[in-house]
């Protein structure tokens, strides 16, 4: 790291000293790196800081290398700036975020400081997950949903998710489906045209949520694909990031069933005047298009990949069954 970014650092803790303890992970698709940093002289012990080269491009690891994907990941900096900036204040306990503790962007670099959630109660990164704590990170969804119910993504990406149709033409090009290809539009229109609104977090994978040791809270990270769009994206790209195709079909009702009690009630103690149960009836009727229109994109994006499974095909079958009795 520049001695810039060190003095960013120092002046933002007020730390008069810092280390470097661990590389986090690298960026995808190489364009920079996440590191934790230790400190001395300051109220917090460590901090965590985001540090992104635009002009520098990798190899994506599936292949995909585009001037549209490396716009794509331009922009998704830009989104992820924006929300710390302007957004993330927003949040509270019940849909926990890290704090930000200073920002920086140029044309060709952004520095992102933040929390050490790991020092602050989230020390836990989970591969595998028990319904209770999958319950956890849906209440963490239908907060974060309720909270920016009908707000309009101002500076972030207007229709959220990485996946979405319109930044995705050559995964829809490559994808071998006939059927699924022609109605992709369809789908794309239906979720968009839904009445209800809000921000899907959209990467809610579970990689992205940490844990507290007990396991009774969870706080989440990555922000670059935050936007505009149906809850029910969200719930369905998380809850297909944990469970196999067998448990997806058994768990199906009782986890919705969770998570939408876990938005009423949220929407009830902010005082939305929203109608929760014609917000239900809308969404629990687009969670199988949801789950088609990222079924959708990973048979472009990766027709090989673990996810592609019989439930989901079961789902896409239907979905499409439906669109054709609709005439879209």
């Amino acid at each position: 790291m520049n001695k810039h970014f060190q003095a960013t650092i120092l002046k933002a803790t007020g730390a008069n000293a810092l280390f470097k303890i661990e590389v986090i992970q690298s960026v995808w698709s190489g364009y920079g790196e996440i590191v934790r940093y230790g400190l001395t002289g300051s109220d917090a012990h460590s901090v965590v800081a985001k540090h992104i080269r635009l002009a520098e491009q990798s190899q994506h690891p599936r292949g995909w290398n585009s001037d549209r994907s490396h716009q794509r990941k331009i922009t998704s900096y830009q989104v992820e700036t924006a929300w710390y900036r302007q957004w993330n204040t927003h949040c509270d306990v019940s849909c926990r975020t890290p704090d930000c503790l200073a920002l920086e962007s140029t044309a060709d670099e952004v520095f992102i400081l933040l929390e050490d959630l790991n020092a602050s109660g989230f020390p836990v990164r989970k591969t595998t997950v028990s319904t209770e704590e999958i319950k956890l990170c849906l209440a963490w969804l239908a907060n974060f949903h309720a909270r920016f119910m009908e707000k309009k993504p101002e500076n972030l990406w207007q229709t959220g998710t990485y996946w979405h149709l319109e930044t995705r033409p050559d995964e829809l090009q490559c994808l071998n489906d006939p059927a699924l290809k022609k109605a992709a539009h369809s789908i794309d229109q239906k979720l968009n045209s839904s009445p209800f609104q809000t921000f899907v977090h959209g990467d809610a994978k579970l990689a992205n949520f940490c844990f507290s040791a007990d396991g009774k809270r969870v706080a989440a990270v990555d922000f670059q694909y935050v936007g505009g769009g149906c809850g029910m994206k969200d719930l369905a790209y998380f809850i297909g990031s944990c469970l196999a195709e067998d448990e997806c079909q058994q768990l199906e009702a009782e986890l919705l069933d969770d998570y939408f009690h876990a938005l009423k009630k949220s929407l009830k103690s902010q005082h939305k005047m929203i109608d929760a149960d014609a917000l239900e009836k809308d969404w629990r009727a687009l969670y199988p298009v949801a789950w088609t229109d990222f079924h959708r994109f990973l048979k472009g994006w990766s027709p090989g990949h673990w996810k592609i499974n019989s439930y989901s095909e079961r789902l896409t079958r239907e979905v499409l069954q439906q669109l054709q009795q609709e005439g879209l």
